[in-house]
């Protein structure tokens, strides 16, 4: 079998589809690898950010070392807490936040942790969009191609297994094509998102963490 032959012996509309099936195979696995990296990344970079967290007793120190981690979550969490800590520290006449004060400190990690977690689950659409569309793409070629198949029986004035069987598999490789593209975007999109999660459950614990952290520091009695 040579799926080459097959794919150029296909009807243009079929080969129309491979075309786009080829598109959302090659665009997913870009996502696939692009996202990989970037996790990994991130992972790597916040286990390093958290152990410079754990080990300083200075904020100060600990925000000059987030610079150096910006693939990090925790990291650009950690910048967003300081940045309002620091605010509130200036304007607050107590030379502090309040207990009330701190509301504004939680509303501040809560929206860096819903940027980090929008940056992580981009192009995540993609995925779950190859994955559930690719493998009807590829049947709509399949029964075009059947179709053309049957009408070309009028022309051959011919239904023997032999002037119908080439142009069936030439149809039958748009399916082929459509799970090719679709099978992994499923795997990648189920692997990144139970990933993101576990990331998310990071920064809801690491922002549990710093809002401690202001209370100890800077709560009102």
């Amino acid at each position: 079998m040579n799926i080459f032959k097959l794919i150029t012996d296909a009807s243009p509309v079929v080969q129309v589809i491979l075309l786009i099936l080829l598109f959302f195979s090659l665009f997913s696995w870009t996502i696939i690898i692009f996202k990989r990296n970037s996790l990994r990344k991130a992972a790597a970079q916040s286990q390093k950010f958290l152990a410079v967290f754990k080990k300083s007793r200075n904020l100060t120190e600990v925000g000059e070392a987030a610079k150096s981690f910006q693939a990090s979550p925790q990291a650009s969490i950690f910048q967003a807490g300081f940045k309002e800590m620091a605010y509130l520290a200036k304007a607050s006449p107590q030379g502090g936040p309040s207990g009330a004060s701190l509301d504004n400190l939680s509303r501040a990690l809560t929206k860096a942790s819903n940027a980090e977690v929008a940056k992580m689950e981009r192009l995540m659409s993609f995925l779950a969009t190859t994955g559930s569309v690719s493998p009807f793409i590829g049947l709509l070629g399949t029964v075009w191609g059947i179709m053309d198949s049957f009408l070309n029986i009028n022309v051959t004035r011919s239904a023997s297994l032999l002037s119908v069987a080439p142009g069936i598999a030439e149809a039958l490789v748009a399916t082929a094509v459509g799970l090719f593209a679709a099978i992994p975007a499923v795997i990648a999109y189920n692997t990144f998102i139970h990933r993101i999660k576990d990331f998310i459950t990071d920064m809801e614990d690491f922002s549990l963490e710093l809002l401690s952290i202001a209370e100890r520091l800077y709560g009102t009695p």
